[in-house]
């Protein structure tokens, strides 16, 4: 049974003001703000070196929505939700488009069951609804966290978008076989934003407002409706294997390995929706026990289920033939079974339906938290008492992805977002071994710069390894070198001292998996497309401009403030076994 909200006025949904968006000391007036900016310098430096901690983002920052989220998740509501955000965003969506242009599903796979291990640590010590930007702030700073931050946010808008245009081209492929059938061409406008999609944002619109009225409904309708989708994906494999053709399969590699990498990268988008799962923690029952069930477990059927998919469909038929838009309903019509072209795209519509619904509370998540922490309005970080769901950020990330999907196409939104998820992948590894290896107060300086220094050598060699396979310099010497010193500084690092151990359950073989982590994102990041790196500078300039001139003073007062307010806060205990139950 779900626990009942709060009591608490509903004033603020109705009557907004300035004090709701901006109510930070240095945005009370133009003299406010004008000395808060000639202070810049010393409060990027304070925000720099800032680092919060788990007792303030488990306690002090949830105060900031008014009214608490309900417990009302279990691990199967758990293991469903991510089953049923990633299958739907990827299976339909993605996998044809890279069998068609490049490959490599299970690589993917791989590198997000890393992740997954770094998310299930966290969330089960830090059961809140940040997610990795809780995570980041409390072991990277409040300068990455940010970084951080911009990205989920730019990751949250992009993917649903992507979604949303995917969903219109199904729909459209059923009606007539023209994945382009209901949108508007405006010649006008340049390729790739030229063709508006009002029926993405119809069905964005729907699926969030759904989404926002109750978090135990829409995680029963998901379990219900992804249990159906099992159903299909089994009869998909069948008549596929049934169907194939071993002259399909050749060549196996038509790009090479090179394209394999390629593929990768951009088939992440695919497994993204696991991290959603890390930030329902906070509506978990159980945590300790929940959240790692619904983790691993989720990500270890869906990367079985996405390389069988994969491998029905390029069986089917040639990978030249593989439609971008559509390509399991177009393959059925390929093979003569015009039938089963109606029952797969009506799966892949009510697949990416559910993903669009699991999408949504996650990503009303990560907002709140992030608004409770003022780095964007706290209007925000808003739950509301009747429903205990957080309906403002819900609005607003439906809002921005409507209007990024009513305009951009499917491939410039994919590559967008699959920088932006690897990057914080990286981050999260890299946030892991910091947790494990230094702890304020405790940690001798000489061990954080050997921690430092291993870090170091692990990313940077990483990055070199990941550019001489781009550039294809120095062939297998180069990559032997990289691969020796990336081995050595993990051996390094494994020899120093641990500083804390996990309060439930924690990632094996630290730092081992961790740094594979690591290396195996950077290598991926490294394998997009250099349109994909301009796109992801120029976003992370706006957040850049956007945190000098907002972010770090309004984050700067309320740190400030929550000191003197929260000073007299007993720690938060770490148990053993039980966590933290606000």
């Amino acid at each position: 049974m779900e626990e009942p909200p709060t009591s608490a006025s509903t004033r603020s949904y109705w009557r907004w003001s300035k004090q709701d968006f901006f109510p930070e000391p240095s945005f009370q007036s133009f003299t406010t703000y004008r000395a808060a900016l000639s202070s810049a310098c010393p409060r990027l430096k304070d925000r720099l070196l800032s680092r919060s901690s788990d007792n303030n983002e488990l306690k002090v920052l949830p105060q900031a929505s008014e009214n608490p989220m309900r417990r009302c998740l279990t691990a199967w509501d758990l293991t469903w939700l991510a089953f049923g955000s990633v299958v739907g965003s990827g299976v339909f969506v993605i996998t044809g488009q890279e069998a068609r242009s490049d490959a490599g599903p299970a690589i993917s796979g791989f590198s997000a069951l890393l992740s997954a291990l770094c998310y299930t640590e966290f969330a089960v010590d830090v059961p809140v609804a940040g997610g990795s930007f809780s995570f980041l702030r409390i072991e990277l700073g409040d300068f990455i966290a940010f970084i951080a931050a911009g990205n989920i946010l730019l990751e949250a808008v992009v993917g649903a978008a992507g979604l949303g245009r995917s969903w219109s081209s199904y729909f459209a492929s059923m009606i007539k076989n023209d994945p382009d059938f209901f949108r508007i061409r405006v010649p006008s406008f340049h390729e790739g934003f030229n063709m508006l999609d009002p029926i993405a944002v119809a069905v964005l619109l729907i699926t969030n407002g759904v989404a926002m009225m109750s978090t135990r409904n829409t995680s029963i309708l998901n379990w219900l409706s992804s249990i159906v989708t099992i159903l299909i994906i089994v009869f998909i494999v069948v008549v596929g294997f049934v169907h194939a053709k071993a002259s399909n399969l050749t060549p196996f590699f038509p790009m090479g390995m090179k394209g394999v990498f390629n593929a990768a990268a951009v088939v992440y988008w695919s497994y993204t929706g696991f991290d959603m799962v890390a930030t329902m923690a906070e509506e978990t029952k159980n945590p300790g026990r929940d959240i790692p069930i619904g983790l691993v477990g989720s990500m270890s059927m869906i990367t079985l289920i996405y390389c069988l998919m994969a491998l029905a469909l390029v069986s089917m038929v040639n990978y030249t033939q593989i439609d971008v838009d559509a390509a399991y309903s177009v393959a059925f019509l390929q093979i003569g079974m015009k039938w089963a072209k109606y029952l797969v795209s009506i799966c892949a519509l009510k697949g990416m339906t559910t993903s669009l619904l699991v999408g949504s509370m996650g990503q009303a998540r990560y907002t709140t938290q992030i608004a409770r922490s003022h780095m964007i309005p706290p209007f925000f970080a808003l739950v509301h008492p009747k429903t205990g769901t957080p309906i403002n950020a819900t609005l607003f990330t439906t809002l921005l992805s409507s209007i990024v999907g009513f305009f951009s196409s499917l491939d410039v939104l994919s590559s967008v977002f699959s920088i932006s998820t690897l990057f914080i992948f990286m981050l999260m590894a890299v946030a892991l071994l910091v947790r494990r290896y230094y702890v304020r107060q405790s940690t001798s300086p000489q061990d954080l710069m050997r921690v430092l220094g291993c870090l170091f050598v692990i990313i940077v060699s990483s990055a070199v390894g990941t550019a001489l396979w781009s550039s294809k310099k120095l062939g297998w010497i180069g990559y032997t070198v990289c691969a020796l010193v990336w081995l050595l500084a993990t051996l390094a690092m494994s020899l120093l001292p641990k500083q804390r151990t996990p309060k439930v359950l924690g990632v094996p073989l630290v730092p081992w998996l961790p740094s594979l982590s690591i290396v195996t994102n950077v290598f991926l990041i490294g394998s997009l497309e250099p349109d994909a790196f301009w796109r992801f500078f120029v976003c992370t300039a706006f957040m850049l401009l956007y945190y000098f001139f907002v972010g770090v003073h309004a984050t700067y007062d309320v740190e400030h403030q929550n000191r003197e307010d929260f000073k007299d806060v007993e720690p938060m205990e770490e148990p053993n076994n039980a966590p933290f139950v606000r």
